[in-house]
């Protein structure tokens, strides 16, 4: 796929200029601790040696490894992200372990020139970022052969997910909120969370037979409670909040004394998320910020079915995540009630 360099997207530029080095300095977590929802629906994957897949939102490229070793060297992977520095890690990875069937691309998912050419299309935590979800999924749609088959994890709800949404909840007691101009991501971690209006975005993007199924598994936030308060303040929606909050975060800091967090020194971090953690427990009865204690995440994975000269996607449910949900898309002169009338988790080929 030859795809042009993503244009200026103000979400592309905000995750290469602010993001990127805060995931590369938290690739431990983001890829050693939060890979247990991936690991759960892999097995189940309808890939097979000589498909060619298409890993959309790629990151630094564990799971586009993990679909080309699956495909073998009859098969071919495209890792496909915004962030030219996550794909550099990629491919230092690939290379060292001796895999020539993966290509890394810079590319924007919502504008990149797909062809109809791939058997199955995955991405774990990237759909939740389309600034236009509906524009991304039918362009994902667009690379798929008939039969083809798309899964994408996003998480479930901030309930669902106390690992992400209590750090926010605590800082909150001692910063303001983001303002409106505040800059961001995208949509965020959640804004797929919902059932019914990720299946009403899949059925506007043209597939259909969507099924939803839910995975719950362990998420790994640090290494200790340092490591772990770190990567709170620096990512995700409590890092949003200590960043937009600026001055007066950096206010916080001088009250509380000298202490590294997040590029800043932070008012006794770990005191202050324990306020919350200390006397709460989990749904699954751990304590929330615990040294080296898991938290269980909730994330939901949606799968595309095949191809009646149609895609289908599917959309799987991780520790704060969703289910898993098949999508076809339809064949050509379906009606939409012939379209979206069943969410069955297969469909036929024609």
């Amino acid at each position: 796929m030859n795809a042009p360099q993503p244009a200026g997207n103000e979400f592309v530029d905000f995750w290469n200029e602010i993001l990127v080095p805060k995931f590369v300095r938290y690739k431990h977590i983001l890829v050693g601790g939060l890979t247990h929802h991936s690991e759960a629906i892999f097995p189940a994957l309808p890939v097979k040696a000589g498909d060619r897949v298409l890993d959309v939102g790629c990151g630094f490229g564990d799971t586009a490894i993990k679909l080309a070793r699956r495909v073998g060297p009859s098969g071919h992977v495209t890792a496909l992200d915004c962030c030219e520095a996550f794909l550099a890690h990629g491919r230092r990875d690939a290379a060292a372990a001796g895999l020539a069937n993966i290509a890394f691309v810079e590319a924007d998912a919502l504008t990149a020139p797909f062809e109809p050419e791939y058997d199955f299309v995955f991405s774990r935590f990237g759909t939740m970022f389309f600034s236009n979800p509906v524009a991304g999924l039918r362009n994902m749609r667009k690379a798929l052969k008939p039969g083809g088959i798309v899964t994408h994890i996003v998480w479930r709800t901030r309930a669902d997910n106390p690992w992400l949404s209590m750090a926010k909840d605590v800082v909150l007691k001692f910063l303001p909120p983001p303002g409106e101009d505040a800059l961001t991501c995208g949509p965020g971690p959640f804004s797929m969370a919902d059932e019914e209006m990720v299946t009403g975005m899949m059925k506007a993007a043209g597939y259909a037979d969507i099924a939803f199924k839910r995975v719950d598994a362990p998420v790994l936030v640090g290494h200790s409670v340092d490591d772990a308060v770190d990567f709170q303040l620096a990512i995700g929606p409590a890092g949003e909040v200590y960043r937009e909050a600026g001055a007066a975060a950096e206010a916080q800091c001088d009250l509380a004394g000298a202490r590294s967090c997040a590029g800043r020194s932070f008012p006794e971090r770990t005191r202050i998320l324990r306020t919350a953690s200390d006397n709460r427990r989990m749904p699954n009865g751990r304590g929330a910020l615990s040294a080296r204690r898991r938290f269980r995440g909730t994330s939901l994975a949606s799968t595309t079915s095949r191809l009646r000269a149609r895609p289908s996607a599917s959309l799987a449910d991780s520790s704060g995540a969703n289910a898993t949900v098949n999508w076809n898309s339809p064949a050509a002169g379906a009606s939409p009630g012939e379209r979206f009338r069943r969410l069955s988790h297969r469909v036929s080929g024609s």
